[in-house]
């Protein structure tokens, strides 16, 4: 399968070991990688700021480049939300309507891609370490994935799995949100944080790194030891 990669600007410019994780493992299932390197943005940060039309300017191309892929996996569930349920929205009673559907039907989130569309839950990784997860509220909310990420996690070899009290609870991220409303979102990054802790985990793993990227800024301003981690890294380790 010839499997069209999307990495969002942030993975793309703070974590590329996750982008780089998710090429390994795809080459290493026997499929074929497409990187469109001049696509950057999705276009979310002005959706969510209410500016649809800037958000057009910047989603059109992501439409144009990726309407013929064959299947899209992107590497994030909010940015995986955007692409699957609000660019039919967003283009909606336009000329780019229908591409955009297309997009939106052929586009997975990288956990639900394994799982759901091939059917591959054991990857053959060892890590040894206790974990905790964090569901990233697109991912839950908007693409329903709670458990494909959770099937992976159960086929790590020496992973035990912690499950926080909190973990579908928002870590205060939300994009610009956490600039807007600063003090509110680390509110809620430490009580997420805090959450973690109590688990008694060594990382906190997710599928999405914007949340990560939050909440290791938070772990660290407050000297604690707990890590976060991809879900894509812990399933290339061994």
């Amino acid at each position: 399968m010839k499997v069209t990669l999307f990495i969002p600007c942030f993975i793309d410019l703070c974590h590329p070991n996750v982008g780089m994780s998710i090429v390994q493992i795809l080459e290493q299932l026997g499929h074929t990688i497409d990187y469109p390197e001049e696509l950057t943005c999705c276009g979310q940060p002005a959706f969510n700021s209410g500016c649809w039309d800037e958000a057009r300017d910047v989603a059109v191309k992501v439409v144009e480049r990726l309407q013929d892929a064959e299947v899209i996996v992107i590497a994030s569930g909010s940015c995986g939300a955007m692409l699957k349920v609000f660019y039919p929205e967003l283009f909606q009673k336009t000329g780019c309507e229908q591409a955009a559907k297309s997009v939106a039907n052929k586009t997975f989130e990288f956990s639900d891609f394994l799982v759901t569309k091939l059917g591959v839950t054991d990857l053959g990784a060892r890590f040894p370490a206790r974990v905790t997860f964090h569901d990233g509220c697109h991912g839950l909310r908007e693409l329903d994935l709670k458990q494909q990420p959770r099937t992976l996690l159960s086929h790590v070899r020496d992973l035990e799995l912690l499950e926080m009290s909190e973990a579908e609870t928002c870590c205060g991220f939300g994009g610009t949100f956490s600039t807007k409303f600063p003090m509110i979102s680390s509110a809620m990054g430490d009580g997420k944080c805090a959450s973690a802790q109590e688990t008694g985990a060594e990382y906190i793993v997710s599928n999405d790194s914007s949340c990560l990227m939050h909440l290791q800024g938070l772990l660290d301003r407050q000297g604690k030891p707990l890590k976060t981690i991809h879900l894509a890294e812990v399933l290339t380790s061994s």
